[in-house]
């Protein structure tokens, strides 16, 4: 539960409107836990609390316990919510398709005081604030205590567009948990744009509060307020700023989304394709706030520069804040690396470019579906993110024939990106690069492939800085295989030598002759089969470009350049 005091919640109100047969069960639930009543038409009716749900009567609903409930509320209107007058709860009806109610979810409503304590200072900023989160997770309580904080305690003109009264509750009297905030109902829900534009134009408020900000109408409503100087506190549909840049109704109140096609010399100075995604425009909310639960927040304080990061597909970051026993406790954001700013590429020597990051490895899609690099990363057991830009990503999946384009070698040599070749776009291609690129054997112990990448990573280092040949540790042949791919990667020259199960592989020098060693023959050099699981970048290089897939057709600037052979 939120921390805070609970204020006039008026919980014996919500019993009193349930059938006779269902208030004892529910006065026997905590309160505390308690979210909402069902009550739907021939099912048992139940009680969902924050850890799980408790069922109040093995007597299914029948029509006369739905009209008693609404018997007791006020008339549900054109949204199909009533309330309770002078209280918080919410009524919430279902109808068939001839109008007729068959179901009602009766939700408590509360009014926390402390509950924004760790949103205080954002508040008190006078800056513009959008909370983000999945229903149930407390927008609306804290929103209503945001209106009372900021009208009794910083003592500011409030106005709340109330057009469910969800915030004030239900009645002309609104609910004492807003404060000295005055509250302006909305007689139909299609209507609360013209509220949001009315409350400024007549009531010249300081601050408007608005829930649940839903269509495009009400984007450019909170838009218009914004521009006119008033603190606008809002929240929207959406679980996270990604959701809310992904959702064309709504992504104008963090600037919007628009693609723009570059000219060739802007393209070239940027390092980009010619096709690009940027922010349109300036946000309407100056920080965006994701609610996790009910006692942790994720803070986005520059909601541009978060989008930006989110559209070049580097880490948007956020500052954690969560509230336990009375106290706030706030883990700061992490650095994260700038966006490329438009029209300008990143200067050279900025953490932009190369700087190692913490977190999943970042993967990008060069001529190659994203949708399947992400359905395969889903199946696969390991911890990466699909970002934009090759500038941006540690690996760079992209079509054979266009692993020797120019611009994009110098896009991955600039940031020390590994390319990764594939001969088609499909799954199946781009599973095997993937398994391979992160090691992946089937059937063999993770710590067990994990000592056999140590062991041959730091013998190839010896290898390169000494010029000595140096033997590995013993290893299945798997293994050996995996070995032996690295030191491909690595332009070195290895063998297998000895007897299982002591046999192992023996690193040399690029163009050490091996037929040197003694107890070695041509045919026992563990190389990786062309079509083993372990294929990568390096093997498919080699092989002839069949041209199955249209996208994997090279263009006129890849011409001409033949592939690297292989080692």
């Amino acid at each position: 539960m939120a921390s805070g005091t609970p204020a006039n919640n008026d919980f014996a109100l919500l019993v009193a409107v349930l059938p006779p047969s269902l208030q004892e069960a529910v006065r026997q639930l905590p309160e505390a836990e308690l979210l909402e009543v069902v009550m739907d038409l021939g099912r048992p009716p139940e009680a969902r609390l924050v850890h799980g749900v408790a069922r109040l009567s093995e007597a299914p609903v029948d029509q006369e316990a739905l009209q008693a409930v609404l018997a007791h509320v006020g008339e549900v209107g054109g949204d199909n919510r009533a309330g309770i007058e002078r209280t918080l709860h919410r009524v919430s009806a279902i109808r068939n398709r001839q109008g007729r109610v068959v179901g009602l979810t009766l939700r408590v409503g509360r009014a926390i005081q402390g509950t924004i304590d760790m949103l205080r200072d954002l508040v008190e900023s006078g800056r513009n604030l959008l909370l983000l989160g999945r229903p149930g997770v407390g927008k609306t309580t804290k929103l209503r205590e945001v209106a009372r904080v900021l009208a009794d305690a910083l003592g500011k003109r409030v106005m709340v567009v109330d057009t469910s009264n969800e915030i004030g509750g239900d009645g002309d009297i609104p609910h004492p948990g807003i404060g000295g905030a005055r509250r302006m109902q909305v007689s139909r829900p299609d209507r609360q744009h013209d509220v949001m534009i009315e409350a400024v134009e007549n009531h010249m408020p300081e601050a408007i509060v608005v829930d649940e900000i839903g269509t495009a109408a009400e984007a450019a409503a909170a838009r218009t307020i914004a521009e006119r100087g008033v603190q606008l506190v809002a929240t929207a549909h959406g679980n996270t700023l990604e959701n809310l840049v992904l959702n064309p109704t709504l992504s104008d109140l963090v600037g919007g989304v628009q693609t723009v096609t570059l000219s060739d010399d802007e393209a070239r100075r940027r390092g980009t394709q010619k096709t690009v995604t940027e922010r349109k425009s300036t946000p309407t909310f100056d920080i965006v706030v994701e609610m996790v639960n009910r006692d942790e927040v994720r803070v986005h304080r520059d909601t541009g520069g978060a989008v930006d990061r989110l559209l070049t597909g580097t880490e948007v970051g956020g500052e954690k804040r969560r509230q336990q026993d009375g106290a706030v406790h706030v883990e700061a954001a992490p650095q994260v690396v700038e966006a490329t700013p438009p029209g300008g590429r990143v200067p050279k020597g900025t953490p932009a470019l190369g700087a190692p990051r913490p977190g999943p490895t970042r993967i990008a899609a060069h001529a190659v579906s994203r949708e399947l690099l992400e359905r395969v990363l889903r199946d696969l057991p390991v911890e990466a993110v699909v970002v934009g830009r090759p500038e941006n990503a540690e690996v760079v999946l992209t079509l054979r024939s266009r692993a020797n384009s120019p611009r994009l070698r110098r896009a991955a040599e600039r940031v020390g990106a590994r390319v990764l070749a594939i001969k088609r776009n499909s799954a199946t291609e781009i599973r095997r690069a993937l398994r391979t690129e992160f090691h992946l054997l089937e059937g063999v112990d993770p710590a067990d492939v994990h000592a056999a990448v140590t062991d041959a990573e730091e013998a190839i280092q010896r290898v390169l800085a000494e010029g000595i040949s140096l033997p590995l540790a013993p290893r299945p042949s798997r293994l050996r295989k995996l070995q032996h791919t690295l030191v491909v990667k690595n332009h070195l020259e290895a063998v297998s030598v000895g007897s299982e199960p002591m046999r192992h592989l023996v690193l040399y020098p690029l163009g050490t002759v091996l037929t040197e060693a003694s107890d070695t023959e041509p045919e026992d050099v563990d190389a990786p089969e062309p079509d083993d699981d372990l294929e990568d970048d390096d093997t498919l290089a080699a092989d002839e470009e069949t041209g199955d897939d249209e996208d994997s057709e090279a263009s006129p600037s890849d011409e001409g350049i033949s592939e690297p052979p292989r080692t």
